[in-house]
């Protein structure tokens, strides 16, 4: 695909919609390294993703195949969104077969902003071929009709190619909380499940004198990064700025001329020193002689770079780019100065235009108050003791440089426990018993230049790109995706949804893992502090809450290892505390669907940092998607706010998340104070004549290690697992009278009964499975 052209008016750069039929023409788009936003929606006729693209590149993708439609936002912000697709694609006519088991995943209700009231059902058929179709009734409360509420028709989900589960392409409005949902099959099969609430748990308000809405517009990285270092200079006794050690790589390119229009004839000039130390104080001319048959020569002036174009025998110009090429590069002071290259790759045949002295530019647009140089990143550190022993917390935001909401966010939250500890006990409960470290802004090269040149900026500033992919037009392109410069999962290891090959792709990952200061600096941070157990990575948009694992092989769907059962239910259980606490601001409900492990929800984040943090530290991370679609009570459709909305608009999701930061720092403290050990108990789900099928029940999440031999049960012994994703406890089967041993130890490692797995005491849990006739 061609690069984005870059110019004051940006060409015509748009966030676009593409809808593409299933997953796997997801993961050829995300494999061609378009710049996709973490943003993925089930419509009717297949999946909704937005990409930045320019009319160049949409047009490359249509003329692809590919079903790219109408913008979210363009670069005035003043775009309307295009019409959506008017009509479904009709479902193939089924075909009665043999009965299928449905698996009821989830069936929830849930109320949202403007109060209203949304279903939304996940189903699992064993008929996984896409002639199954389920539908699903629902009542309009108790005691009522089964199909008094409504009646619609499940989309079958498929990810990698493979069938997941049947579920709405959105939440569906309801007029009357359901108490019941009935699934039923085309061939023949239904099950009637309850309806449960999503979120909303009863949360404490915050007392009269609690204050909060600290920011009131969108702020660049030299003022986000001045808003936390006076912030800890008004709080030293509870707070500390902590400079991390690698210096990023700066606000800075190298200055650039470019000569010619035609590719053949085109070359472009780049200064070795920064623009903003003296590569923008160079020039070059390319001069015809007055003269037949001159030759080509170059001349260097203190910064001025002449070059003399030879000439044929009736006086015309017969340099070819090429040669004007070789001509710099072999001229000592010339190439002291700047390197020379023709129009990516080509092998310059073409003669080249005489040009006026050019001045090279950086091209960069921000005010000289920003610095250009290698930038300082800091860490907000708050805690009353800040030593290592209380549990850690690490809340960082804007990854990616284009959302701008997501600072917002984390300064929000550094300013509400600041301000809040001396008036609010439960803000003082957090301050004095957690250790929380706050980093507004992971990517400030980046967001400098969202700010300033390119607002779709989502990587860094890094320009790894060689000569091919270094010209003026290619600017817009370069720079790391550092959410995909990570070493777990990353496409250097094959994993999917980043580029190791194309250094204009919106999801390169990097010449190697941690390549970029800036991803490098996560890890410092993580591993100098180790009592760090938790963290938040907020990104934008769409409302999503997600966990670890982030990233998988397309082939076979080939998944990064799924955290533990225990941890599972402990992200699930928390989740419901954390988003109520966002929708506890203005009522936004992060959708049933939209929460969960990464891959389950979005799509494969290769070298992703909470996989990162995870997989290497044992750090429990969670991701924000801030920006959940918004819903018209006119049009009853769902839109989507994109990276920068208005300020009103990203004011609130400001707000809200903060809050749900807030709930991660209650979840924190939760653990933190965790000294109550858990119980478990063996139930029997199912008796045949020869065979018993039992599982474990947990009164927390928990892990349950077990034996089935009789012998005692350690840390070493099989652990209890899911039956799959969203499908409940693993079931255990066995064909004889059985002698089962166990115990259970929750995430914060407390053991039930007290039991040394690693001793010699014998208090584990046990009970026997009997498998007898069944009368």
């Amino acid at each position: 695909m061609p690069d984005r052209q870059s110019s004051t008016t940006q060409n015509g750069v748009a966030l676009l919609r593409i809808v593409v039929p299933d997953q796997t023409r997801l993961d050829v788009l995300n494999s061609m390294g378009v710049d996709l936003a973490e943003y993925k929606k089930d419509v009717d006729g297949g999946i909704e993703v937005h990409a930045v693209l320019s009319p160049q590149e949409a047009q490359d993708l249509r003329n692809l195949g590919f079903d790219v439609r109408g913008a979210i936002s363009d670069q005035t912000d003043l775009a309307e969104n295009k019409a959506q697709r008017q009509a479904a694609q009709s479902l193939a006519a089924a075909v009665a077969g043999e009965a299928d088991k449905l698996t009821p995943l989830r069936a929830e209700w849930f109320d949202s902003t403007d109060n209203q009231r949304f279903l939304s059902v996940e189903v699992k058929s064993s008929a996984t071929d896409a002639e199954t179709v389920l539908t699903a009734s629902w009542d309009s409360g108790r005691k009522t009709a089964p199909d008094s509420g409504g009646t619609a028709t499940m989309s079958r989900f498929t990810d990698a190619g493979q069938y997941m589960y049947h579920r709405f392409n959105s939440p569906l409005t309801v007029a009357e909380t359901p108490t019941t949902v009935t699934i039923t099959s085309n061939h023949g099969t239904s099950i009637t499940v309850p309806v449960t609430k999503w979120l909303g748990d009863k949360r404490k308000a915050p007392n009269k004198h609690y204050v909060s809405d600290f920011v009131d517009h969108y702020m660049d990285p030299t003022e986000l990064t001045g808003r936390i270092t006076s912030l800890a200079r008004q709080f030293p006794q509870i707070s500390e700025i902590v400079d991390l050690p690698n210096k990023t790589n700066g606000y800075r390119r190298a200055a650039q001329a470019q000569f010619g229009t035609a590719a053949a004839s085109t070359l472009y000039v780049s200064s070795k020193a920064f623009g903003s130390e003296g590569g923008n104080d160079l020039s070059v001319a390319l001069v015809k002689p007055d003269v037949a048959s001159s030759p080509l020569s170059v001349k260097v002036t203190g910064k001025d770079v002449v070059v003399s174009l030879a000439t044929d025998e009736s006086a015309a110009i017969s340099s070819t780019s090429r040669q004007v090429v070789d001509a710099l590069s072999a001229d000592a002071s010339a190439s002291a100065l700047l390197t020379a290259s023709t129009y990516r790759g080509n092998a310059g045949a073409g003669v080249v235009a005489a040009a006026t002295a050019t001045k090279l530019s950086d091209n960069l647009k921000a005010p000289a108050t920003i610095s250009r140089a290698p930038f300082q990143q800091k860490v907000l550190r708050i805690g009353k003791k800040r030593d290592g022993s209380k549990v850690g917390v690490f809340l960082y935001c804007q990854e990616h440089a284009r959302e701008w909401v997501t600072p917002l966010v984390c300064t929000e939250t550094a300013e509400r426990l600041l301000r809040n500890y001396s008036r609010d006990a439960q803000t003082r409960k957090l301050v004095d018993n957690l250790d929380i470290f706050i980093m507004p802004v992971v990517n400030p090269d980046g967001a400098h230049y969202s700010f300033y040149d390119y607002n779709m900026q989502r990587k860094n500033m890094t320009n790894h790109c060689a000569a091919t992919s270094g010209d003026p037009g290619s600017r817009n392109s370069w720079g790391v995706d550092l959410n995909r410069n990570f070493t777990v999962g990353s496409a250097f290891d094959g994993y999917d949804g980043a580029s190791t090959t194309s250094c204009t792709s919106g999801t390169f990952a990097g010449p190697a893992e941690l390549s970029e200061p800036e991803a490098k600096n996560e890890v410092w941070l993580t591993e100098k502090y180790p009592n760090i157990k938790f963290a938040m990575n907020t990104h934008s948009y769409g409302g999503y809450f997600m966990w670890p694992p982030g990233a998988y092989k397309a082939a076979g769907r080939e998944l990064l290892p799924r955290v533990d059962f225990g941890t599972e239910n402990f992200f699930w259980d928390a989740s419901g505390h954390i988003l109520s606490a966002v929708q506890s601001y203005r009522g936004t409900a992060i959708w049933p669907g939209r929460t969960g492990p990464v891959p389950d929800v979005l799509y494969s984040a290769a070298g992703n940092s909470a996989d990162e943090h995870w997989f290497n530290r044992g750090i429990m991370g969670w991701d924000f998607e801030v920006g959940a679609d918004l819903y018209n009570p006119t049009t009853k459709q769902f839109q989507a706010v994109g990276f920068q909305p208005e300020f009103s608009e990203g004011h609130e999701e400001a707000m809200e998340f903060a809050s749900g930061q807030i709930g991660i720092l209650e979840t924190a403290l939760a653990f933190s104070k965790d000294d109550k050990a858990p119980k478990s108990k063996l139930d029997v789900t199912g008796r045949t004549d020869t065979s018993t099928t039992f599982t474990f029940s947990i009164n927390e999440p928990a892990n349950v290690y077990y034996t089935l031999d009789g012998s005692r049960p350690t840390l070493s012994s099989p652990k209890l697992v899911s039956s799959g994703m969203r499908e409940g406890t693993q079931q255990i089967t066995v064909n004889k009278t059985t002698q089962v041993r166990w115990f259970s130890v929750d995430i914060a490692s407390n053991v039930e009964n007290g039991y040394k797995p690693a001793g010699n005491n014998n208090n584990y849990k046990q009970e026997k499975v009997e498998v007898r006739k069944v009368r």
